[in-house]
């Protein structure tokens, strides 16, 4: 599991006075991209291999509020050929406020291209 903690801030909430829906996926994109950073190799990753995401979901459950900070916990499911399930839960004072799921695809960065996952992340993976 990989956990990502992240302020909220006041530009993140709407008229309504709570955290904007597109918000939840930017919290989710967030964590995703520091998980696959600690994943892949320094040298690899955004270099040869990054990520795209094929579908992306979200269940909103309770609202996210200014001040405050996000805990959103990622999890995997066991890799496929060239992707790979996420899913997410954003908690605020151990509140689940949403979960979520996206597919994550691994990709060639020069010929922006599906690859199978590279050996070395796979092994992290499982």
């Amino acid at each position: 599991m990989h956990v990502e903690r992240i302020p909220i801030r006041w530009g993140d909430m709407d008229a309504m006075g709570h955290v904007n829906n597109t918000v939840y996926f930017r919290y989710m994109e967030q964590a995703r991209i520091s998980w696959f950073d600690a994943l892949a190799p320094e040298e690899a990753a955004w270099k040869d291999t990054g990520i795209v995401i094929a579908n992306a979901s979200c269940n909103f459950k309770l609202p996210l509020n200014y001040p405050g900070t996000v805990e959103v916990q990622l999890r995997v499911d066991p890799p496929g050929g060239s992707s790979v399930g996420t899913f997410y839960e954003l908690r605020m004072n151990d509140a689940l406020c949403a979960d979520g799921a996206a597919t994550v695809v691994f990709i060639d960065m020069r010929r922006q291209k599906p690859v199978r996952i590279p050996d070395g992340i796979r092994k992290r993976l499982t």
